[in-house]
């Protein structure tokens, strides 16, 4: 039984997966890293495994002490991973947007896949039918965009994340949500455009923690899953078991 952890900016998400099979799912702070660990690990006793990818600042060694409870398989860089990276700056590639890549692969074998990644920062990361990854880009999630309007501006109020209801807003407060939540769609439409100009044919997937907030707006059509992160760990761990 393998427990696959994404360490995120903001939050820690965590599964227990029965070889394919999600059984759990717990999202918690950074700080709390260690006692929702060992709650999920007593809660769980046959976790053999612990997978863990992290773009976070949470220390390495704060895994140690778990070290004892299960074996440790840190997801990094030079492990292996199902397709042929043309980064150009490889060193500097996420581990999230690796991992994301090698379940696009691994899930959805022989296409083109688009992997939208819609967190704190909203991620675009595209794979050939020939496994080979190209890189993407990188953009202000939506939090991100509604903490910017207020932090850099002397009277913009801080908003939390509302779907406008028209495009017109008539307030300021209606005009920050069409412009955040407006603009976000008409981003991830505009880069879904060009790509559908280059490719006839390819398979788009939606995930993080906006996936489902953003999945009934878009236009496209789309694979919205919120958990492809952690299914991609697990897979990718998976992968470097055979």
């Amino acid at each position: 039984m393998l427990l696959a952890v994404d360490v995120g900016n903001t939050r820690i998400k965590a599964a227990v997966f029965e070889e394919n099979t999600l059984l759990d799912v717990v999202v918690f702070d950074l700080k709390m890293v260690e006692n929702e660990i060992d709650f999920i690990l007593k809660k769980h006793p046959k976790i053999n495994t612990i997978a863990v990818a992290s773009v976070g600042k949470l220390d390495p060694a704060a895994w140690i002490s778990f070290e004892d409870k299960a074996k440790l398989f840190l997801i990094t860089p030079q492990t292996k991973f199902p397709f042929k990276n043309r980064y150009a700056t490889p060193n500097s590639l996420g581990i999230d947007r690796m991992v994301l890549a090698a379940g696009a692969v691994l899930q959805f074998p022989r296409q083109n896949r688009l992997v939208i990644d819609a967190g704190t920062c909203i991620t675009y990361d595209f794979i050939d039918e020939k496994d080979e990854y190209w890189g993407g880009a990188i953009s202000p999630g939506i939090r991100l965009r509604y903490e910017a309007l207020h932090q850099f501006t002397a009277k913009l109020p801080l908003l939390t994340r509302q779907a406008p209801e028209n495009f017109i807003g008539h307030s300021t407060s209606e005009s920050i949500h069409s412009g955040v939540i407006g603009g976000v769609l008409h981003e991830i439409e505009g880069f879904i455009a060009e790509y559908q100009a280059q490719y006839a044919k390819f398979i788009i997937i939606l995930t993080g923690g906006d996936a489902e907030f953003l999945a009934n707006r878009l236009k496209n059509t789309i694979f919205a899953h919120s958990n492809f992160l952690l299914e991609s760990l697990n897979q990718t761990f998976q992968y470097n078991q055979k």
